[in-house]
């Protein structure tokens, strides 16, 4: 069983980002040529500084409605539950991913058309950037707390944390509960700029770090389903991954996490069984 969760979760973190990705990417470029022959390469005596502009503006700001989307669609979330499932942060967080979710990503799309149009220097440089504020806004550490902690580091703060994401942004992103006043699920949506937010009215700076994270109700579902759903449905009952589940599980924040911590500690509870004291007589 362990050895089977530790699989799902290599499955659940590499095979959307190292093979799925990868793969639409190449039968992009392959399938355009058919559609647009004439187009290959047309914008090619674009400066590498506006070609790195224009797919930095164009790749993000799409990733950030395609992620919003499926935060406040109620179809749509189940798709993307599974990259919030997890009760942690870390690098490797980032590719955590349903696969059908990853298929649809538009920006993937998008960039493939962009490479094809004569832009790929640009695009492999905003690849590389974007992949590594990614990664770092789900970090463990908390690079970013040295900027809000020194004085003389908050200018530098204010627009750090105003222009990218940052572990204190996303974290807040991936909280169990919005009870704290840290946690902020329904927002906090930007991938590498956080720009996005501010600009649409999403954002929540707190400089500071959820206590939980996850989904406040979540009780494990199986790693098929969490990769491949609908495909593969979840056995556990109540689930928005089971058959016939909610599109989304309505739960007060406060209660479902009171809930969850009392259903760990029965697990963890060992039964004592009372055993009468004999008499003397």
């Amino acid at each position: 069983m362990a050895k089977e969760r530790t699989l799902g979760r290599y499955q659940l973190l590499f095979v959307p980002r190292l093979v799925i990705q990868p793969l639409v990417a190449y039968y992009s470029l392959h399938f355009l040529p058919f559609i647009f022959p004439a187009a290959k390469n047309v914008f090619s005596w674009v400066p590498f500084f506006w070609g790195f502009a224009i797919i930095a503006v164009a790749d993000d700001l799409t990733q950030y409605w395609y992620h919003r989307l499926h935060h406040q669609v109620p179809w749509l979330w189940r798709f993307h539950r599974t990259h919030h499932s997890a009760s942690y942060m870390g690098m490797a967080m980032a590719s955590r991913q349903n696969v059908i979710y990853t298929i649809f990503f538009s920006q993937i799309y998008l960039t493939a058309a962009l490479v094809y149009l004569g832009l790929g220097i640009p695009a492999i440089a905003v690849r590389a950037i974007k992949s590594t504020i990614t990664t770092l806004a789900h970090s463990s550490i908390p690079w970013d707390k040295p900027f809000y902690k020194y004085k003389v580091l908050n200018p530098i703060a204010w627009v750090l944390e105003r222009l990218i994401s940052t572990p204190a942004t996303h974290h807040a992103h991936h909280a169990a509960t919005t009870d704290d006043g840290v946690g902020h699920y329904k927002g906090n949506f930007g991938n590498m700029f956080f720009l996005w937010d501010i600009i649409f009215g999403t954002a929540l700076i707190s400089r500071k770090y959820p206590s939980a994270y996850g989904i406040s109700h979540y009780e494990g579902d199986q790693w098929t389903a969490q990769l491949l759903w609908p495909i593969f449905k979840s056995k556990v009952e109540g689930s928005e991954l089971a058959p016939n589940g909610p599109m989304v599980r309505l739960e007060d924040d406060h209660e479902a996490l009171i809930r969850r911590e009392k259903n760990k500690a029965k697990k963890e509870t060992t039964q004592i069984t009372v055993v009468p004291a004999l008499s003397n007589n």
